[in-house]
C-alpha cells in the first residue's frame, strides 16, 4: 500500500526530507519544483512507513485505502506524475547541509511581515542557537494570507499556522504586531537595532484591467472580497452588491475559484467555518445563482491548479459548466496536448474541463461557469445617479504565438455583453515599494540576487534581504515560500559568517523602549495568544474553529485585559 498526496498539499517539502527512500518529488533541488502544482509520491517506491504523514503540516497525505470519495482521483494523479518523470534518472539526490560557523556572537534579524514567507524565514533562522528574531506586522494578527487569504472552507490549509506557532514559540523570537514599518519605525530604525532585515511583505497591489467603467460601484478587486469574507480589519466595513443573480469574475486563477466557491456554497456549510460573521450574514441574503469566470486563454492555459478545479465538482447543489464548444482546442493547444513532452498538469487541465463539459446540469442548482478565450473590454453602468455596474462587454480571443515563445491571446471582432451587477477582477498582483529600499517598478518586486537586495549597479545593499512574493513575484503556493526563505536565509548566513553585516548600534532593550514611545498599542506574542484563545472560545460555543475579531480596538483591549490579569 502506498501513501497519496492530495488537494491540500502546500508544497513546503517537509515530507521530502522525511521520506527515507526519496520517493516524493519534485524536490526543491529539481527544476520542476518551481512550477509544480503539488508534490507527488511514487506508488511503487513508497514503503508505507508513514514518515511523510507525520511531517506534513497541512494533513494532506493519506494511505491509498483511506482516501475519501472526493480524494480518490489523487491516487491516479500521483501515479500519472511518474509516468512523465520515471525514477530515478532525472532526479537530483538530496544533499546534506554545510554546518554553520559558530562563535560569531548573536545575530539579530528583523523580519517585516508575518505571513508564511516571513514565518518560514524565521523558522530557518531559528534553527541556529546564535540568532534572535524580531518580527513586525502592521496588522494586529499574524499569519498573513493564511488568516486573511485562505478560503474559510479550506481549514486543512490553515493548519500550517500550528507549525509556525510551535516553531516560533521560543525566547529568541518576538512578535511586534500592530506595528507598521514606515509609520511607527523606519528602515533605518530596523538596521540600527539589527544586523539584517528581511522584507517579507508580499504583493498586495492588485493589477487593474485598464478598461472603461472599471471604477464603477459594483466593480472590485477580488482580493478586497477575499479580505472582507476573511475578516481583515481594514475591509470589514466594505459592502458588495449581492442583489443580482449573476456575478462575473475576470480571471480564473485559484483566488477566482475561491471567490466563486464562496459565492455559491450553502451558507449553512460556511457557518461551520471561520468566515467573518458580517460576510456570512451577507451571503445568507445573497441572490447570486451563477458565477461566470472569464479566462483570456484556453483550458490548456488556465491559471487555476488542477486540485482546486477538481474540487469544484464536489460542491453540493452547484454545477460546474463548461461549454462543449470550448473544448474544440486550437491547433497549437492540440499539438501541445499531443506532444510527448506535454506536462501531466496541462493534460489533466484539459481532461477535467472536458469531463465538466460532458456533465448534465441539475435543474435548480447554482452554477459556476467557465468561459475561455474571452476578455472584458468595458464595464457599463445603470442610468441612475450614481451609476452602478449593470453589465460588461467581452471580446472573443484567438491564440497566437507570443513574444516569449508561449501562446498569447489576441482579440477578434466578435463581442458579447453579459448582464451582471457585480464584477470582481482577479488578474494578478504586484508588490508595493518599500520605503528606503530599491524597487523594480516594471516587475513589481524589490530587485535582488537570490534574496540579497541589490542596487541599480548590481552591488548588494548590506544587511537587506527579501523573501516571498516581494522577492520573486506572485507565484507559487504557501509551501513554495519555504524553499524561497531557505535560499534567502542562506545568503544572510553567508554574509554574517563572512563578517559583511555591520553590527547594530543598539539592542533589544533599546528597541523595546523605542516601540513603547512610538507605538504603545503594539500587540505582543502573549497578547496574540489571548486574542487567539478568545476567538477559539467563541468558535467552540458555535461549533466553529474560531469566530474572528475584526475590530483592532477590541483586540488591543483583549491584550490589555490579559496584561491586567498577569499584573495582579
Amino acid at each position: 500500500m502506498a501513501y497519496v498526496i492530495t488537494q491540500a498539499c502546500c508544497n513546503d517539502a517537509s515530507c521530502v526530507s522525511a521520506c527515507p527512500v526519496n520517493c516524493i518529488h519534485p524536490t526543491p533541488d529539481e527544476p520542476e519544483f518551481a512550477t509544480t502544482e503539488m508534490l507527488y509520491i511514487e506508488p511503487q517506491a513508497c514503503i508505507d512507513c508513514g514518515a511523510c504523514v507525520d511531517a506534513c503540516p497541512v494533513d494532506a497525505i493519506f494511505p491509498e485505502d483511506q482516501l475519501t470519495a472526493p480524494l480518490q482521483r489523487y491516487k491516479e494523479i500521483n501515479a500519472d506524475y511518474y509516468t512523465r518523470h520515471p525514477m530515478p534518472e532525472t532526479w537530483i539526490p538530496l544533499t546534506p547541509e554545510t554546518p554553520p560557523v559558530r562563535d560569531l556572537g548573536t545575530l539579530r534579524v528583523a523580519i517585516v511581515g508575518a505571513g508564511p514567507a516571513a514565518c518560514y524565514a524565521a523558522e530557518e533562522l531559528l534553527k541556529r542557537s546564535d540568532v534572535e528574531v524580531d518580527m513586525f506586522e502592521k496588522l494586529p494578527t499574524p499569519w498573513g494570507l493564511v488568516r486573511a487569504g485562505v478560503a474559510p472552507d479550506h481549514p486543512g490549509t490553515k493548519t500550517v499556522t500550528e507549525m509556525f506557532d510551535w516553531s516560533l514559540g521560543r525566547d529568541a523570537f518576538r512578535f511586534h504586531l500592530n506595528v507598521e514599518i514606515g509609520k511607527h519605525l523606519g528602515h533605518a530604525d530596523l538596521l540600527a537595532h539589527h544586523h539584517a532585515v528581511i522584507y517579507a511583505v508580499g504583493a498586495s497591489a492588485d493589477r487593474s484591467l485598464g478598461i472603461p467603467g472599471e471604477d464603477l460601484p459594483g466593480s472590485h478587486a477580488a482580493t478586497e472580497f477575499v479580505a472582507w469574507y476573511n475578516g481583515h480589519p481594514d475591509y470589514a466595513d466594505r459592502t458588495f452588491d449581492l442583489s443580482g443573480e449573476r456575478a462575473v469574475i475576470v480571471g480564473n486563477g485559484n483566488v477566482a475559484l475561491d471567490v466563486a466557491r464562496i459565492l455559491t456554497m450553502d451558507p449553512d456549510e460556511l457557518a461551520k467555518t471561520d468566515i467573518a460573521d458580517h460576510a456570512l450574514k451577507a451571503l445568507r441574503d445573497s441572490n447570486i445563482r451563477e458565477v461566470v469566470l472569464l479566462g483570456r486563454r484556453g483550458p490548456a492555459q488556465a491559471a487555476y491548479t488542477n486540485p482546486e478545479f477538481l474540487a469544484l465538482g464536489d460542491l453540493p447543489g452547484v454545477d460546474v459548466v463548461v461549454d462543449p464548444a470550448a473544448m474544440q482546442l486550437d491547433a497549437r493547444s492540440q499539438a501541445l496536448l499531443d506532444s510527448d513532452d506535454v506536462e501531466p498538469a496541462i493534460a489533466m487541465k484539459v481532461r477535467l474541463a472536458r469531463e465538466f463539459s460532458q456533465r448534465t446540469p441539475t435543474p435548480g442548482n447554482k452554477r459556476i461557469v467557465f468561459r475561455y478565450l474571452v476578455s472584458p473590454t468595458e464595464i457599463d453602468g445603470t442610468d441612475r445617479d450614481p451609476k452602478r455596474v449593470q453589465g460588461l462587454t467581452v471580446v472573443a480571443n484567438e491564440l497566437v504565438d507570443g513574444a516569449d515563445g508561449g501562446l498569447a491571446a489576441r482579440p477578434t471582432d466578435r463581442t458579447e455583453r453579459i448582464d451582471t451587477s457585480l464584477v470582481l477582477r482577479s488578474i494578478g498582483y504586484r508588490g508595493r515599494p518599500v520605503p528606503g529600499v530599491p524597487f523594480d517598478e516594471r516587475r513589481g518586486i524589490v530587485p535582488n540576487e537570490r534574496g540579497r537586495v541589490v542596487l541599480a549597479g548590481g552591488d548588494a545593499l548590506p544587511g537587506v534581504y527579501v523573501t516571498g512574493w516581494i522577492k520573486r513575484g506572485p507565484s507559487g503556493v504557501i509551501g513554495t515560500n519555504k524553499t524561497c526563505a531557505k535560499e534567502t536565509v542562506a545568503r544572510l548566513f553567508e554574509d554574517f559568517e563572512a563578517r559583511r553585516l555591520p553590527a547594530p548600534s543598539a539592542g533589544g532593550k533599546e528597541l523595546g523602549k523605542l516601540l513603547a514611545q512610538r507605538q504603545p498599542q503594539q500587540i505582543t506574542r502573549r497578547d496574540w495568544q489571548a486574542i487567539d484563545a478568545v476567538e477559539r472560545g467563541r468558535g467552540a460555543v458555535e461549533g466553529r474553529p474560531r469566530v474572528k475579531m475584526t475590530d483592532t480596538a477590541e483586540m488591543i483591549d483583549v491584550g490589555r485585559r490579559r496584561r491586567g490579569l498577569f499584573a495582579r
